[in-house]
């Protein structure tokens, strides 16, 4: 098989679909594999480096996407890389297709073979592509919040940590998996007073055991969320239903009964987004905005902002998958790993993962019937 490896164009996304030792391994296993010029650049990684590793380098996406039978990149293809795309191609990347109409509508145009890093899920209901960027989201949404707490970023100028004397910050996590998890770790090592919001009891109690009692745990509802954010300075929105979109915990009247100056960081907003008032997606060239007198930070690729990390971490995970595509083809692949079938959001013009098709109303085609 052919893989190729464009260079992302989603505003300053700097990660790359592959390193360096995932091209020797795909050669290890007969496959060839073909990097855009200067891909890796933004996570260190030279033309050279990926030549050491076996790969040919090319000059331009089009070079890439004419040539590949499998396209491996981080985030979803934009506009501009729709007509690049060739029919039955596989695109194995981060899809989030659910809040995606057109992408979902080139896709299915195109009979593309879309497997989404996001839905493939293990037995135990573990997402193992989507952990990795899961962890590094949720630990950088406190250090990007404390940056617009400061007042000459918009924010209300509190210290998070607070001084002796002076009580820390309030932080609340609405969502209580990988992100709320990291988020949560990250503000209670800074010395915050955290919150974390979850609807499973049996989270709560493990998350309470994780953190021996420092981190509170409040059972989610609207009642107690609208209390909780009411006096938080930090938001952090965490929640996650696998591939579908997000449902909206945060309402506007919560957020207008903010204090001026909060800042409200919506991880989930590759998904639809968690608070109702981050109505529109930001970029790391523009990230916020201002609601009700509350900074709102709405970035879709928050892992892109430290390539360097989150490339390597995500190869890591990506790689076996990525393999079992190329060796076995991707209906062998699927029939033999039931956690990459789960991977598979489109294919041959059909829709295969029940949460998108139900938000977009469109025919849901198990993917069973589509593998035979």
């Amino acid at each position: 098989m052919i893989v190729g490896i464009p260079k992302e164009i989603k505003d300053n996304e700097y990660r790359v679909g592959m390193t360096p030792a995932g091209v020797a391994a795909l050669k290890g296993a007969g496959h060839s594999v073909i990097v855009e010029t200067e891909a890796g650049l933004g996570s260190g990684i030279t033309d050279e480096e990926f030549i050491q590793g076996g790969a040919e380098i090319v000059a331009t996406a089009a070079d890439v996407y004419s040539a590949a039978d499998m396209i491996i990149k981080v985030k979803e293809p934009l506009p501009a890389e729709y007509d690049l795309m060739r029919e039955e191609q596989i695109i194995f990347a981060y899809l989030h297709l659910a809040p995606e109409k057109e992408l979902t509508q080139v896709l299915l145009q195109k009979k593309i073979v879309g497997v989404a890093f996001e839905t493939v899920q293990l037995a135990n209901g573990g997402l193992p592509l989507l952990v990795p960027m899961s962890v590094i989201a949720g630990r950088m949404s406190i250090q990007i919040g404390i940056h617009f707490l400061e007042r000459q970023n918009g924010g209300k100028g509190v210290l998070i940590s607070g001084v002796p004397g002076v009580l820390p910050g309030k932080v609340a996590v609405i969502g209580g998996g990988t992100v709320g998890y990291n988020a949560a770790r990250q503000a209670l090592g800074l010395g915050a007073d955290v919150t974390i919001v979850d609807i499973v009891p049996q989270r709560l109690v493990q998350l309470d055991d994780m953190f021996q009692g420092r981190v509170k745990t409040l059972m989610s509802n609207a009642f107690n969320i609208a209390n909780l954010v009411k006096e938080a300075d930090l938001v952090v929105g965490a929640v996650l239903i696998p591939g579908a979109r997000t449902p909206v915990l945060v309402k506007e009247e919560m957020v207008k009964d903010m204090q001026p100056g909060s800042v409200i960081v919506d991880v989930a907003i590759d998904q639809g987004g968690s608070v109702e008032t981050a109505d529109r997606i930001t970029s790391h060239s523009d990230p916020t905005f201002i609601k009700h007198g509350v900074v709102h930070y709405s970035v879709p690729n928050i892992p892109g902002a430290v390539p360097r990390t989150a490339t390597f971490a995500l190869a890591n995970a990506t790689l076996p998958y990525a393999l079992q595509l190329a060796n076995k083809g991707w209906k062998q692949a699927m029939k033999d790993d039931p956690a990459l079938a789960k991977g598979l959001n489109v294919a041959d013009g059909k829709v295969t993962f029940k949460a998108v098709a139900e938000e977009q109303e469109l025919e849901y085609t198990p993917v069973e019937q589509v593998l035979g």
